[in-house]
């Protein structure tokens, strides 16, 4: 998922003496570009995921460092250097309170550091991640697409286990390729920061209209963990963006990603229907097979068509009868059980589902006769 602050302090920590002050959790934010700020207006630059550093000449006093943190915290920067021994000599608690409740990473270097080799240097390898996430990204569309052409595997050979378990997630708005590019491209940095502690064994790229995450042995209660954790920031720090995560199934080997990327979808598409955040493909029970069915025309013939009768019915009448006999299909046939939930006596409703039989010419006594009525039923409810 990019060039980290795990990767930043792997490589370069002792080679510049870095120190890890506060905002631990931010541990695998991705870095987008280093950007050298001595002034807060120069944050209009700032483009998401961007890590800053700074000499602390603009911002020596207490007040001005807490300005330029908070900042940075709405930016959805990566994190923040601080070149201390001139201008700041300690770091104030403030600060570093802050940072810890933001999960921004703050790190410090002494003041003989040469800025300007450190960030050339740490440029070129946000830099050569990024071409290597284009190839990673690239070959895992390809095993999505091309499931039987194996020239995917030798590309991500080097990077994952391809014989080890894999599981998709995808994260959709019901209108990402309405977005324009940039527009896009800041919400996919904000969400890549709020996907905490996944970062070598995972993957993340735009793909047919959503967010992809791809994670490679990545347990499920961790997996259930990371996403809790996601929700939680995106509702507090997004709460008028629209996103719902599909999650789809873990399954051996990378030959078998395009399937859970496929289950993921139909959850995304469950939880976008019902207005939820979050859907678990395997949570789904019987709705697994009605929302991996992608035929249009089947979905018309096997919903809408077959209900019409009662569709034009409501629609005339201003009636609940496809309401109502979703509801006694779903309490199996219970009249009663039918009443209580549609708040109705049950006189009302066994009148009512004698008018609905004669409108559809079924007597609904059969198993296969209530089935189809019930899938029918789900179907409508499929966008």
């Amino acid at each position: 998922m990019g060039y980290t602050i795990e990767d930043l302090m792997s490589s370069s920590q002792d080679k510049y003496e870095i120190t890890f002050m506060a905002g631990q959790k931010g541990w695998s934010n991705s870095i987008s570009w280093i950007l050298l700020i001595e002034d807060i207006n120069a944050l209009r630059n700032f483009k998401g995921k961007d890590l800053a550093i700074t000499t602390g000449f603009g911002f020596s006093k207490e007040s001005q460092l807490l300005a330029l943190v908070s900042l940075l915290v709405k930016l959805r920067a990566s994190g923040l250097i601080i070149n201390t021994g001139m201008y700041i000599h300690e770091i104030p608690q403030s600060v570093i309170d802050i940072c810890n409740e933001n999960d921004l990473p703050l790190l410090t270097v002494p003041w003989h550091i040469q800025l300007f080799d450190m960030i050339k240097d740490l440029n070129i390898r946000v830099l050569l991640q990024g071409m290597a996430d284009e190839q990673i990204s690239a070959a895992f569309i390809e095993a999505i697409e091309k499931p039987k052409n194996s020239s995917y595997r030798t590309e991500l050979l080097p990077y994952f286990d391809v014989d080890g378990d894999f599981q998709v997630f995808v994260l959709e708005t019901g209108d990402l390729d309405t977005m324009d590019t940039v527009e896009r491209r800041r919400l996919s940095f904000q969400i890549q920061i709020y996907l905490e502690s996944i970062s070598h064994n995972a993957s993340f790229f735009y793909y047919d209209s959503c967010f992809v995450v791809v994670v490679n042995n990545v347990p499920e209660n961790t997996l259930h963990e990371i996403i809790a954790s996601f929700e939680q920031r995106v509702q507090q720090r997004m709460p008028r963006q629209k996103l719902a995560v599909g999650v789809g199934s873990i399954l051996r080997d990378l030959d078998n990603l395009t399937y859970s990327y496929k289950r993921a979808r139909a959850a995304a598409r469950k939880a976008l229907a019902e207005g939820e955040r979050i859907v678990w493909f395997d949570d789904m029970d019987t709705e697994r097979l009605l929302y991996l069915v992608s035929d249009p025309y089947l979905i018309r013939e096997m919903g809408p068509d077959l209900l019409k009768p009662l569709i034009d019915y409501d629609a005339k009448n201003s009636s609940d009868y496809v309401r109502l006999l979703e509801t006694y299909l779903r309490t199996d046939g219970s009249i009663q059980e039918t009443a209580s939930q549609m708040y109705l006596h049950r006189n009302t409703v066994i009148y009512r589902m004698n008018n609905i039989k004669k409108l559809l010419n079924s007597n609904l006594d059969t198993t296969e006769e209530k089935m189809k009525h019930l899938i029918a039923c789900r179907l409508l409810n499929l966008k």
